[in-house]
């Protein structure tokens, strides 16, 4: 029986060669074309003959444990993640959301600080988060492996991923000096949109 794939790698804005030097070819080729494609395989073999078979991921996410939830969560996060990124320099979030962020941490660059300081903080693997609650108010929040904020009732907003796999091609083990250089092609444009 051949099994139809629901979930598939979504189609990248960018070249592979586009986000460098910040991250390289060889890194999207491995994070993306490896790492984010095995999870997309994974979760289309665990949904077969399940409940969730034909489940959208958020359902996913929010119904499973165990090796389902890792993978679905982490095709889930790394779409998240790939999809706000972009070669084109200087996109600005939108005054909405800049408003929010000022309320809530002062300024855009105290707010890079703060968030770069849980990001670096993470112990192990994992994705730190921009989130909104139910009542629009903003926070930083960190989770560990496929941790999601969905799960939560939060409304992700922004994440970086923070497991090694995102950035040791490049930065072997400064992950301070990744997460500072990611800020460049974060397209706010499509994290204003989420807000």
């Amino acid at each position: 029986k051949i099994i139809a794939m629901k979930f598939e790698l979504p189609k990248l804005p960018y070249a592979y060669n586009a986000l460098e030097p910040v991250i390289s070819e060889k890194t999207i080729s491995f994070h993306y074309g490896k790492h984010h494609q095995t999870y997309v395989n994974n979760t289309n073999n665990l949904i077969v003959a399940t409940e969730f078979e034909n489940a959208d991921l958020e359902t996913i996410i929010k119904k499973t444990s165990g090796a389902l939830f890792n993978n679905a969560a982490q095709v889930w996060n790394h779409n998240f993640y790939f999809l706000a990124l972009t070669p084109d320099k200087g996109t600005k979030p939108s005054d909405k959301l800049l408003k929010a962020i000022e309320s809530g941490w002062g300024s855009l660059d105290n707010f890079k600080t703060e968030f770069n300081k849980l990001a670096i903080a993470l112990f192990g693997s994992g994705w730190t988060w921009l989130v909104k609650d139910k009542d629009g108010k903003l926070a930083i929040v960190n989770e560990s492996n496929a941790g999601n904020p969905i799960v939560q009732g939060l409304t992700p907003i922004l994440t970086f991923d923070v497991w090694e796999h995102a950035y040791y091609l490049d930065y072997q083990n400064r992950r301070a000096d990744y997460v500072a250089a990611l800020w460049e092609l974060i397209n706010w444009e499509v994290v204003s949109g989420k807000y």
